[in-house]
């Protein structure tokens, strides 16, 4: 069991390094872009946006953590934190209009959106009991439990639901950065010479969904090669 895990950590071990990186760049890029002007807080420059595209019936609130901003079409809702909501940034309108960007792409039925909001309950129940069930198939298969390997394929199956989500999550952001970066620019929001740090911190964000979408595959393809050939080790 233990070697195992040891295997699978070098297995995941670039991915892991490149979230660590990601992360860390997101808060470098954040505070640097934090310290340049913008003419509107983030949530100004939310609204401007969504009423600029029709969307008065979406809200925004502010909520509490650290760069835990998210749309919410359940609620159609945008939730900003309070650095991004108050904030007259270009870190703050950036952050916010990638989240404006996921309204618009909510009304206008996004494919991928589509897709991915439809796989949350799978996704979800994948977070929560993929890993409980692969563990759970080891332990059975190497105590020779038939339930063992039934339990392994179960969890493998749950854990191929997240990679899904998380695959078809990654063209979601890239194209909600992408609006956002040309809606400031539309909207007169960010100055041309000033979109650099809007640039900046949104890429560094793409980053991090990147990481954890390979991390994920990466699992999920040791797992599958690891066990699924009846291998007992």
């Amino acid at each position: 069991m233990i070697g195992f895990n040891f295997e699978l950590l070098l297995w995941i071990a670039p991915a892991i390094l490149l979230g660590l990186w990601a992360q860390m760049r997101v808060k470098s890029t954040f505070a640097q872009a934090q310290q340049v002007p913008a003419s509107l807080s983030g949530a100004a420059a939310a609204r401007h946006i969504l009423d600029a595209a029709g969307l008065q019936d979406v809200g925004i609130e502010q909520i509490g953590g650290q760069l835990s901003d998210h749309y919410d079409p359940r609620d159609k809702v945008l939730r900003l934190s309070q650095d991004v909501y108050n904030t007259r940034s270009t870190a703050a309108v950036g952050i916010a209009a990638h989240e404006a960007g996921h309204a618009l792409q909510d009304a206008k039925n996004y494919a991928p959106l589509v897709v991915r909001n439809a796989a949350v309950p799978v996704a979800s129940f994948g977070g929560n009991f993929s890993t409980m069930l692969i563990f759970g198939g080891i332990f059975c298969m190497y105590a020779s439990l038939p339930i063992g390997r039934p339990l392994l394929l179960l969890g493998i199956a749950a854990l191929a639901g997240v990679a899904f989500f998380q695959v078809v999550n990654l063209p979601v952001e890239f194209d909600a950065s992408a609006r956002a970066k040309r809606l400031l620019v539309d909207h007169g929001i960010v100055a041309d010479q000033d979109m650099v740090y809007v640039n900046r911190v949104l890429n560094a964000a793409a980053w991090t969904y990147v990481a954890a979408t390979l991390q994920t595959l990466i699992t999920l393809a040791y797992y599958i090669i690891r066990f699924t050939g009846g291998s007992r080790e």
